[in-house]
């Protein structure tokens, strides 16, 4: 497979795959929902074989423009997820095509990918093994990657922001900065002083969030207590508890003790990640 696709027709075979979803591959006005750049996607078989099912559906099945946004975006957020073509993608993209064999219509087709997806995406998976899957410090973790496109699919602002997170995958004003950062929420050197002198125990996936890049040198080390009264000033009340919930990030959480807090942030994370499938299934 690898000795097949080249870096550079993954590439292409993503962005066709996406713009043929209606989403943009990169910064785009049109931008919504799920994993919109490449570096935000956990397996190239997942796209490979997700344009592979597209395009026989399309043009096979014929299925409406909608059932066919909606099945294919559908299954490509579970198998990103739960890494369905993981440890041996040849051998599952095989069990897909026998199994595939005697399908003669799109309701055949559309009942076997949903059957596939709700036996992935069961409601054990979503209260306890994506909590699990997210006790990670992975800076490739699927599952971060899933929070992150469920933030997508949401359309929420950025912590401490009005903006949706996906305006902000462009570059920054001087061209070579990011116009956002991945954040500690409990910040590093904050948490070293607490005890916390691993990256493994500082640089959990339940302790990042987003921020843009001023909002992140603002609050830099400062102690959770500290800058959260700041923002919850900014914000005001209601907003504040707004951006929170959307973030998921437990109510009082700067006073939490951080293994609390850690326990608590990736019962939410799995919450939206849930939701974003839900809205996705609309």
């Amino acid at each position: 497979m690898d000795k097949i696709f080249t870096e550079d027709t993954y590439e292409q075979a993503l962005i066709e795959l996406f713009e043929e979803l209606g989403y943009s591959y990169q910064y785009g006005p049109d931008l919504q929902r799920d994993y919109i750049r490449g570096n935000l996607v956990s397996s190239s078989y997942v796209v490979i074989y997700g344009y592979v099912w597209y395009l026989m559906v399309k043009y096979k099945f014929h299925v409406s423009p909608m059932e066919l946004r909606k099945i294919i975006a559908k299954f490509i957020f579970m198998a990103l997820v739960r890494q369905y073509y993981g440890l041996s993608p040849e051998s599952s993209v095989e069990r897909n095509f026998a199994d595939l064999r005697d399908v003669k219509d799109a309701s055949g087709f559309l009942g076997y990918f949903n059957k596939e997806i709700e036996l992935n995406f069961t409601q054990d998976f979503f209260t306890k093994t994506l909590p699990d899957d997210l006790h990670s410090s992975s800076a490739i973790s699927p599952s971060w990657y899933g929070y992150i496109a469920a933030i997508n699919v949401l359309g929420t602002p950025m912590l401490f922001s009005t903006s949706p997170l996906s305006v902000f995958w462009s570059t920054g004003g001087s061209g070579k900065k990011k116009s956002i950062d991945k954040h500690h929420i409990f910040p590093k050197n904050y948490l070293t002083k607490q005890g916390f002198h691993t990256d493994r125990e500082r640089n959990q996936i339940a302790n990042f969030t987003y921020l843009d890049y001023n909002t992140n040198i603002d609050i830099a080390d400062k102690a959770p207590a500290e800058y959260v009264a700041k923002y919850r000033e900014k914000l005001g009340e209601d907003a504040y508890q707004l951006a929170c919930e959307q973030n998921a990030l437990p109510q009082d959480f700067e006073k939490m003790d951080y293994l609390v807090f850690l326990e608590k942030r990736r019962l939410m994370m799995s919450k939206i990640i849930e939701k974003a499938y839900k809205k996705l299934c609309e």
